[in-house]
């Protein structure tokens, strides 16, 4: 991928983690950091062009040269104006190419990983992954901005006036302070926050998924009740943030106030020469100014990063639950299959997470290529734990499975599957038919759907656009709908589970066909209970 983002650990201590993404390097970040850096240099010059402009006028020093400091004045706030635009545009795309990675990291190990509850991961992979958004775009350039500017600037200063360099950089000590406690009491009230959030997700979309069992039992009461219980937390826990983030802005903000006073009475006493006690210098207009001008954007950079600090936080919280997810076991790169291969089955055993007993024990079963083999058995005798095998949905606890004499590996991009549930995406038939392949032309989208008997025979044809639900397809079209992706991939294996289930007789035997012709040159492993879809099996396995 472009961005740079290089190959890090998500899986390590959160914080570590969050630090391993600050020393990463890449093109949007390093300009974010770049333009940061400039913006304090373009500051100096605009309180350079205040200080000068100023001594020209009250020293009469002619039109020409007033001009000049005014165009640096002028250009000073216009680069400052683009740099921070630059800036933010670039930390964007910085924390687009983070989040990219982080959730295809975590996607894997949702789905290759120890199978967690789905709010849990949806959470995750939404609410999580978002939050290092800001860490990125905005707290890592405040962070390093903060560490060089205030300093680089307090030392520039100093070439005006020492005195009020020493000033600055004596009130900069309790505003780091300030810093430190108000970011330690962020931390728990940010992880408690994401902790409610978290189970608000998952509650709710818990709920939702059952939602005909909650209507079924007249739960309505008990499932707002409980919702109500959970949201209300979540509410406490960001009115918690948002206070120690008000309490800690009025703080900073008291420490940056105080310290520009005090550089102001400075310069003014001296200016008059009414200082108290004696000092090594004497200030003129123009150094004067210069330090007055420079002192708040000494804190401008520490004030930024104190507003980005709960993004840091945020961050944070969210990977504590992040780093929760395992990481899959690394596996050999799959080599592309030139031609439907042989599949062996040896000795192989499929026992699920807190199951009493195997799904599948010691199954022994060769696959010959080009050929199509049935799994005819009752519910529950191992028919789709054989095909999720193959599809990486089910674990292989015991035993092997060699393609083509060679130990199995990721096959996904070689294989056609047309499942008992398929995946009805809010889009136009057209677009859920080409989920198995992007690049299908309307005309071979067609033809699939042709193939297997979709009757389009409703307003829009291919274009009809379906619900989440599927709402518009009887049960027996999502078959052919599931089939017709099959059919348009063109890949060497090809996995039916249950092709013909929730079909009367009459539409079955009109779907054979199209099974025996989507299988055609390809090996193929059907699970059924049906003996008319077995009776087209080179091969059939009774389990």
């Amino acid at each position: 991928m472009g961005s740079g983002i290089v190959q890090i650990d998500r899986f390590s201590a959160p914080k570590a983690w969050l630090d391993q993404i600050g020393r990463t390097r890449g093109s949007a970040a390093g300009r974010a950091r770049l333009f940061v850096l400039l913006d304090g240099l373009a500051a100096i010059g605009f309180a350079a062009g205040l200080a000068f402009g100023i001594d020209a006028i009250a020293g009469r020093r002619g039109a020409p040269t007033l001009a000049l400091w005014l165009l640096l004045i002028a250009s000073a706030m216009i680069a400052r104006g683009l740099l921070a635009r630059a800036a933010g545009t670039a930390g964007a795309r910085a924390a687009a190419d983070a989040k990219v990675k982080v959730r295809a990291d975590l996607a894997r190990a949702i789905f290759g990983g120890r199978r967690r509850p789905a709010g849990e991961a949806t959470t995750a992979l939404v609410e999580g992954v978002e939050a290092l958004d800001g860490h990125v775009a905005r707290f890592l350039p405040a962070r390093l901005a903060a560490a060089v500017l205030p300093l680089a600037m307090i030392a520039v200063a100093a070439i005006a006036s020492p005195i009020c360099a020493a000033i600055l950089l004596a009130t900069l000590i309790p505003f780091i302070v300030a810093m430190v406690l108000a970011g330690t009491a962020a931390a728990a009230e940010s992880r408690a926050q994401f902790v409610a959030l978290e189970r608000l997700s998952g509650l709710f979309l818990d709920r939702v998924r059952a939602l005909p069992v909650v209507l079924a039992f007249q739960a309505e009461a008990a499932t707002t009740a409980a919702l109500r219980r959970s949201a209300s937390n979540l509410a406490e826990r960001t009115i918690r943030v948002l206070r120690v983030a008000f309490l800690s802005s009025a703080a900073l903000e008291f420490f940056a106030a105080l310290s520009v006073a005090l550089v102001a009475v400075y310069c003014g006493f001296n200016l008059l020469r009414l200082l108290p006690f004696p000092v090594p210098e004497t200030l003129d207009l123009k150094r004067a100014f210069f330090v007055l001008a420079l002192a708040p954007e000494i804190y401008a950079p520490m004030r930024r990063l104190a507003a980005a600090y709960h993004d840091r936080q945020a961050a944070e919280a969210a990977t504590a639950s992040l780093a929760t997810f395992e990481a899959p076991a690394p596996r050999p790169a799959a080599t592309p299959l030139s031609k439907a291969p042989t599949i062996r089955f040896e000795g192989v055993t499929v026992r699920y997470a807190d199951a009493d007993a195997p799904a599948l024990e010691r199954f022994d079963l060769t696959v010959p290529a080009g050929t199509i083999t049935a799994l005819l058995g009752p519910s529950g005798a191992g028919k789709s734990s054989i095909l999720n095998l193959l599809l990486d949905l089910a674990p292989l606890t015991g035993g092997r499975i060699l393609v083509d004499g060679n130990p199995y590996t990721d096959l996904s991009t070689e294989i056609a599957w047309a499942g008992q549930s398929p995946l009805i995406l809010p889009a136009s038939i057209a677009d859920n038919l080409a989920l198995s392949r992007r690049d299908a032309s309307r005309a071979e989208i067609a033809a699939a759907a042709q193939a297997v008997g979709l009757l389009l025979d409703r307003p829009g044809g291919l274009d009809f656009v379906l619900d989440e639900r599927g709402s518009g397809l009887s049960g027996g079209e999502r078959r052919r709908l599931s089939l017709a992706r099959a059919l348009l991939k063109p890949a060497p294996i090809l996995l039916l589970d249950e092709p013909t289930a929730n079909l009367d007789a009459a539409s079955e035997a009109a779907l054979l066909g199209a099974i025996r012709k989507a299988a055609g040159g390809r090996t193929t492993l059907i699970a059924t209970h049906s003996e008319a879809v077995a009776a087209l099996a080179d091969k059939v396995v009774r389990l």
